[in-house]
């Protein structure tokens, strides 16, 4: 008897001696976040955060917006955000914002790397490279793209041969409902591919569909919470299963299709006749030997190539997508956008940029589409070189910066109705208006080097399908304006009927 109470007592014992460590190392681990994570002096307020996770729970878009909202309200125009070991500030307002991207002493030129981004582009690249390989890069490639038609006739023509093609491909569907998403990509796409390439793809050409099809998914992927939880938990993510292992599949697949292009390229290269990016590049390769001095290698040219082949594809395609979903919605601007095209195009020629100033009411209803498409509502994110002062409160170097388009495009005091879909935003005496609180192209050196590229795509593929189509709902089936969350916020899959036009 004796022994048996000893025994219990012993286990009773056991049970709460372990106990006790488990709570002291569980209490420890907290105290120690607390530590690590305790605001600096002076740094911007913020929302309570959870342990470890900081405020991991604002990643749903739908719910994120509205806690950013909320959060802006009660701390003020720079708000502090954490989620495990990353840690931001949100930038609201536009005198906040123009400081950010268009700072003098280059403190918020440098971008963040996040654990995704460092896995598939390292430091190199076009988007997430900083200090001197930025440089050179960004240098080289607007050079280039000027040599190869960026500001030239040529390049409008061929957005205009483009245009064509497309409209072609969306009369073959004879009126009756079908997804634009991968039709719009692939005209979208050829633009830069002509330019990075030197060639154009087919609409049914089976390998250059998957590439889309890839890039669509690393897009939607990498920018989604599940997708994001690599970043925030990379050591304990990379032992478990999840899309972030598709992603990065998806990726080396896409740097694969790339870096045979280049191989090809190299058999017949001529240094004296560059035909794209992909030759031009070769030859600078070619002038700067030297590896330790120059970034110009092959595999900053790979990524570079990806870049641009990403940027040039996936964001003017999402905001032509959003722009048909709008015209369907808005039958009534899309009957004034017809009556401009008619009175100033016709239908005997193609819309051509010349035509742009004097459809002013075409070139508010793309502005407007870009305004409530909102296709990155954060910006791409910044990061602090030095510690540095902004709004009164003190940034230490390394803090992530990112810049709050949303409230800026959806500002009560800026907008009429700024929930709404309204090109009168744009309008003024009847005359196209340009906006200062409207940055869809973020602003500065760090800006969309492809901004001009963008707006004259936007322009000659939106009043081209205006100009032949009447876009409808399918009869029975509800467009919604919907959100699929990704690296950009894009419409989710609808079905259109593109009406041919008398």
């Amino acid at each position: 008897m004796l022994a048996a109470v000893g025994s219990l007592v012993a286990a009773l014992w056991g049970a709460l001696h372990l106990r006790t460590v488990l709570l002291g190392a569980v209490a420890f681990l907290f105290f120690a976040d607390f530590l690590k994570r305790r605001r600096p002096k002076n740094y911007p307020p913020g929302p309570w955060r959870l342990p470890f996770l900081g405020n991991f729970f604002y990643l749903d878009v739908e719910k994120s917006q509205m806690a950013v909202k909320r959060h802006v309200k009660k701390y003020g125009n720079l708000v502090s955000l954490e989620v495990a070991d990353i840690s931001a500030v949100l930038v609201t307002g536009l005198p906040l914002i123009k400081e950010v991207l268009t700072h003098t002493d280059q403190n918020f030129m440098n971008r963040p790397m996040t654990p995704t981004r460092d896995h598939v582009f390292g430091k190199k690249g076009l988007i997430m490279s900083n200090g001197q390989i930025w440089k050179e890069q960004r240098r080289f490639t607007l050079t280039t793209l000027r040599n190869f038609g960026l500001g030239k006739k040529s390049l409008e023509e061929r957005i205009q041969e483009e245009a064509y093609h497309l409209a072609e491909v969306i009369a073959e569907e004879k009126g009756q409902p079908f997804n634009p998403h991968f039709k719009i990509n692939n005209a979208v796409s050829n633009i830069i591919c002509s330019i990075i390439f030197g060639e154009r793809f087919d609409y049914q050409d089976a390998e250059f569909q998957e590439l889309l099809r890839l890039l669509d998914e690393v897009t939607h992927l990498e920018g989604s919470p599940v997708g994001q939880l690599y970043n925030f938990f990379p050591r304990i993510m990379e032992f478990l299963p999840g899309p972030h292992h598709t992603l990065f599949r998806d990726w080396d697949k896409l740097k694969s299709f790339v870096s045979r292009v280049i191989e090809n390229h190299k058999r017949d290269w001529n240094p004296n006749e560059p035909r794209d990016f992909i030759d031009a590049y070769l030859k600078e390769m070619a002038q700067h030997p030297d590896k330790t001095i120059s970034s110009f290698d092959e595999e900053n040219l790979i990524l570079s190539t990806l870049d641009l082949f990403f940027a040039g594809t996936e964001t003017t395609s999402t905001t032509l997508r959003w722009g048909l979903l709008y015209m369907a919605l808005y039958p009534e601007v899309q009957e004034k956008v017809h009556a401009e095209i008619d009175r100033v195009v016709g239908q005997g020629q193609q819309p051509s940029l010349a035509n742009r100033e004097s459809m002013p009411y075409t070139n508010a209803v793309i502005h407007e589409v870009l305004r409530m498409g909102n296709i990155i509502p954060l910006n791409v994110p910044r990061e602090v070189s030095v510690d540095t002062a902004l709004g009164g409160y003190h940034l230490p170097k390394g803090t992530m910066i990112v810049t709050n388009l949303t409230a800026l495009h959806r500002d009560p005091t800026e907008w009429a109705t700024p929930d709404t879909f309204n090109p009168e935003h744009f309008l003024e005496n009847g005359q196209f208006k340009k906006r200062e609180s409207f940055l869809p192209f973020s602003l500065g050196k760090r800006g969309c080097l492809g901004e001009q590229l963008a707006r004259s795509e936007l322009f000659i593929f939106f009043t081209s399908l205006l100009q032949k189509f009447t876009f409808k709902p399918p009869k029975n089936e509800k467009l919604s304006l919907k959100i699929r969350v990704g690296l950009t916020l894009s419409p989710e899959s609808y079905r259109i009927c593109a009406i041919p036009r008398a």
